[in-house]
């Protein structure tokens, strides 16, 4: 199925969670915010949110900066 990760198309198998995506691309010890489809997912329910067909997620994570 077919989803969009920060704005780029991507691939996924049916039934991945949020947690497996970020695992898949490298990022979940990175990432300290994801929003699907313009609502926040709490860090805790990554595990459990699936993911459909369409979903618009953004993932985030904090930069320092001075």
């Amino acid at each position: 199925m077919k989803i969009k990760i920060n704005g780029i198309e991507k691939e996924i198998p049916k039934n991945t969670t949020i947690k497996e995506l970020l695992s898949s691309l490298g990022v979940l010890d990175k990432t300290m915010a994801v929003a699907v489809n313009m609502k926040i997912v709490k860090k805790d329910e990554w595990d459990k949110y699936v993911l459909n067909e369409g979903d618009k997620i953004e993932a985030l994570n904090f930069v320092g900066g001075g």
